[in-house]
């Protein structure tokens, strides 16, 4: 990835992380018993594996496991292929999405030190040839768990809406904004708005801009952006 030069605060310089560390170490600590019944319930009702693995990159473009509960059945077509989210998201993953349950492990990731409790959202890595410049600037920072553009509109926004909101919040990146982008995320999960892009179950994908609109075939299960 092409170094970009961008100002940092003491606090993301300083703060930032050993934050992120604490944290999540006492959410998972205090959340044990809640992953563990979820777990239990992801593997009565959808199988195994419990834990739903991809590849996402993170800071600088390195790519990393991304951790998520299962919402998903592995049903296939008869030439093997995976059918479409919408059938193989069951009323239970449906459940552990709106109520964010699902984004549990990714407690795992900040603790790994491979994303931020706020942060741009890790897409897939078959984006990463799509974006344009401006776009691929969300790189210069760990991924988060929730994000400026979460809080905006989660799925119910496009993309180049959320690029925008990436942008606007690696910046500048504050104390007082993770903790109002914190805050804000959880009205959502308690409210469960924004759930849904354009009535799909999933977000749907990103397929380049205006001058680059060749389709890139995506293999496997977004797992809800």
């Amino acid at each position: 990835m092409e170094k970009i030069k961008r100002k940092k605060t003491l606090y993301e310089m300083f703060l930032k992380r050993p934050i992120d560390l604490i944290f999540s170490i006492i959410a998972l600590i205090i959340l044990s018993p809640v992953f563990i019944v979820v777990g239990i319930l992801v593997r009565i009702k959808l199988g195994g594996p419990i834990l739903f693995k991809q590849d996402r990159p993170g800071k600088n473009e390195k790519i990393f496991k991304m951790y998520k509960f299962r919402t998903m059945t592995d049903e296939k077509d008869k030439n093997g292929c995976l059918l479409p989210d919408e059938i193989r998201l069951t009323k239970f993953g449906k459940t552990l999405r709106s109520t964010s349950l699902d984004e549990l492990p990714g407690l795992l990731n900040i603790i790994k030190g491979d994303m931020s409790i706020v942060g741009p959202r890790p897409l897939l890595v078959q984006y990463l040839p799509l974006y344009n410049a401006n776009q691929k600037k969300r790189h210069l920072v760990r991924p988060g768990l929730t994000g400026l553009a979460q809080v905006s509109g989660r799925n119910a926004i496009s993309w180049d809406e959320k690029f925008i909101l990436d942008n606007q919040y690696i910046s500048k990146i504050t104390m007082i904004g993770d903790l109002k982008i914190f805050f804000k995320t959880i009205f959502k999960v308690l409210k469960r708005s924004d759930i849904n892009s354009n009535n799909h179950e999933t977000m749907e994908y990103f397929t380049g801009n205006n001058d680059n609109q060749n389709q890139t075939k995506m293999e496997g299960t977004n797992e809800n952006i």
